[in-house]
């Protein structure tokens, strides 16, 4: 796939180089503002279970 990206990209090797960069930098902003924000919500990251108000660790 990125051989197939970097034969279609017009230039010589510095300008493919830096048209690939800033077409990564626009997928990550794209992941970043768009698609993590979506996810975020359906993602378990909120359902913690540790809460330390136990005291059945090995501490003091």
């Amino acid at each position: 796939m990125y051989g197939w990206i970097w034969r279609h990209l017009p230039g010589n090797a510095w300008v493919r180089a830096l048209i690939s960069l800033v077409l990564v930098l626009a997928v990550v902003y794209a992941l970043f503002q768009y698609v993590f924000p979506w996810a975020e919500p359906l993602l378990p990251f909120g359902d913690v279970t540790v809460d330390g108000s136990t005291g059945t660790g090995g501490g003091q």
